[in-house]
C-alpha cells in the first residue's frame, strides 16, 4: 500500500512538472507568435517599400527618354509613390511600442489633451496594437496608471507637466 502512495506521489509531482512546463513553452510560443506578427507587418513595410521605391526607378528612368513636355506629366508620377511611401511610414510610426510610450509621442506630439477613443484610433493607424474587446478602456487603465499621464477630463489625457519639460516639451 505505502508503495501504491509512493508511485501516486512521484506521478503527482511529474504531472505538476508538465504543467509547469506546458504553460512555460505556451507564454513562450505566445512571445514568439508576437514577434512572428512584428516581423511579417516589417517584411510587408519593407516589400512595400522596395516595390515603392522601384516604381520611382522605373519612372525615372522612363522620364529620362520623355520630351520635355512629356517630363512635366512624368513628374506627378514620381510624386505618387512619395505620399505611398508617407502612408506607409506613418502606419508603422508606434510599431513595436508598449501603449504608454506611444500614447507618451503621440500625446508630446500632439500637444494637446485626447480622449482615450481618439488616442486609440491614432495608435492603430501607427501599428500598435491592442488586445481586448474594450481597446479603449484598456487605453484608459493604462493611461490612468502611468505617472506620465493625468486625466483631465473623462477618458481625457494629458501629458504631466514635469514629464513634458523633461523629455524636451515640442521643441
Amino acid at each position: 500500500m505505502e508503495e501504491l502512495q509512493d508511485i501516486q506521489g512521484g506521478l503527482h509531482q511529474r504531472i505538476s512538472a508538465y504543467k509547469i512546463k506546458l504553460q512555460e513553452l505556451q507564454k513562450k510560443r505566445d512571445r514568439l507568435e508576437e514577434e512572428i506578427k512584428t516581423i511579417k507587418k516589417y517584411l510587408e513595410l519593407a516589400e512595400t517599400l522596395y516595390n515603392v521605391e522601384q516604381e520611382k526607378a522605373r519612372v525615372a528612368a522612363k522620364g529620362s527618354t520623355l520630351s520635355d513636355g512629356d517630363r512635366d506629366k512624368g513628374k506627378t508620377a514620381v510624386d505618387v509613390p512619395d505620399q505611398s511611401q508617407e502612408i506607409l511610414l506613418a502606419r508603422s510610426k508606434y510599431l513595436g511600442m508598449s501603449v504608454p510610450q506611444a500614447a507618451f509621442l503621440l500625446l508630446r506630439n500632439a500637444g494637446t489633451p485626447m480622449h482615450a477613443k481618439e488616442v486609440y484610433r491614432k495608435l492603430a493607424e501607427g501599428g500598435v496594437r491592442i488586445r481586448g474587446k474594450t481597446p479603449v478602456t484598456s487605453i484608459a487603465i493604462s493611461l490612468r496608471r502611468d505617472k506620465r499621464f493625468r486625466k483631465v477630463a473623462p477618458n481625457t489625457f494629458d501629458l504631466v507637466e514635469d514629464t513634458f519639460t523633461a523629455s524636451g516639451g515640442n521643441t
